[in-house]
């Protein structure tokens, strides 16, 4: 607030007392008194005046300046009016009760939201779990009878388990803090549960899998890790080229940590599209032409590795290759000091 918009808010009372001075000089001079005596009252009046808007302001300004300065440091704006102190101004008063009150409202409706978000992220996971065990016996049904047939009726059976999966795991990224377990997990244990669970899709399409490396240990939880990797290996497959494809998995020690690489020879990822592969929603042009995209794969991903501290980047040249990188820091943890969240 200042000096000048302090002085409009108060300019009733500023004419006030220009207007009883010059009543008070009017009043001196017809009694009288000298033009001396009315000069020193006058100034003494104006002095005083002075100070008590001088001081006002000040007062008011240190005041709402410590509002303005404690909702910048909030991190939930809306919940200002608990923490800020109650005016010493009457005319303030009644507009601190209104924000208590509107506060107040805010807080039950966001409350209200998140209930409501909570019970239907709940009926979500309960109606997957419950999808995936008809899905399940469908595929050990089809494993039984293998035929051409049936290879192609499992290769769907993934797609829709994986789809299933997303889902599943996009209604737990909001809280997966809540949903993790961190401890040393080998990278070549669940890189070759997600080959295992894509075996089907790399026959069908003959896709060559080249492993190289991956004898590592890293700091991560499983489940997040296998889901992440699943959907870029997943994105390789959708992604080939029509002879010739081939992925390759390998493991680099870096400074400071561990980089997992999925490199594949595929279509590849056109330049202008590289830095927004990682956004919600996003399909690019090739996501689009052959209607395989969701833009929520990779989206997850970056989400996944942003939450369990695992650095994620991609280069692609367009019909030629993709690189998904993967980087783990180093550490050590024993058995007291796994970050356990269930």
């Amino acid at each position: 607030m200042s000096l000048g918009d302090y002085l409009k808010s108060r300019v009733n009372i500023i004419l006030l007392n220009i207007v009883g001075l010059i009543s008070l000089i009017i009043f001196l001079i017809s009694v009288g008194n000298n033009l001396d005596t009315i000069g020193v009252i006058t100034f003494v009046w104006i002095l005083i005046f002075s100070l008590f808007i001088t001081i006002q302001y000040k007062k008011r300004k240190e005041y709402f300046d410590g509002i303005l300065d404690t909702c910048e440091k909030l991190d939930k704006k809306y919940i200002s009016s608990e923490v800020i102190d109650e005016p010493h101004y009457i005319e303030s008063i009644p507009y601190y009760m209104l924000l208590k009150k509107s506060s107040k409202a805010m807080r039950e409706e966001i409350n209200k939201v998140k209930i409501q978000r909570k019970e239907y992220r709940e009926y979500i996971e309960q109606w997957i779990h419950e999808v995936k065990a008809p899905i399940a016996a469908i595929k050990l049904i089809e494993e039984n009878s293998r035929n051409e047939t049936s290879r192609l009726v499992l290769q769907e059976l993934e797609s829709i388990d994986r789809f299933v999966e997303q889902a599943l795991f996009y209604a737990r990224s909001e809280e997966v803090e809540k949903d993790y377990l961190i401890k040393e997990i080998e990278l070549e244990q669940c890189i070759n549960r997600v080959l295992i669970k894509n075996k089907q899709m790399f026959i069908l399409n003959n896709i060559d899998v080249e492993l190289e490396n991956i004898d590592k240990s890293v700091y991560s939880d499983s489940k997040w890790l296998e889901f992440t990797i699943n959907q870029i290996v997943v994105n390789s497959i959708k992604y080939r080229k029509k002879d010739y494809s081939k992925v390759k998995i390998y493991a680099n020690d870096v400074k400071n940590g561990i980089e997992l690489i999925i490199e594949d020879n595929g279509i590849g990822i056109p330049k202008n599209e590289v830095n927004r592969v990682f956004e919600k929603g996003f399909t690019g042009n090739k996501g689009r032409v052959n209607n395989k995209s969701t833009g929520i794969g990779l989206y997850l991903c970056k989400k996944l590795c942003d939450r369990l501290g695992v650095l994620i980047s991609i280069e692609s040249e367009e019909n030629l290759y993709t690189k998904v990188a993967m980087t783990f820091p180093k550490g050590t943890f024993s058995s007291s000091d796994l970050i356990l969240h269930r």
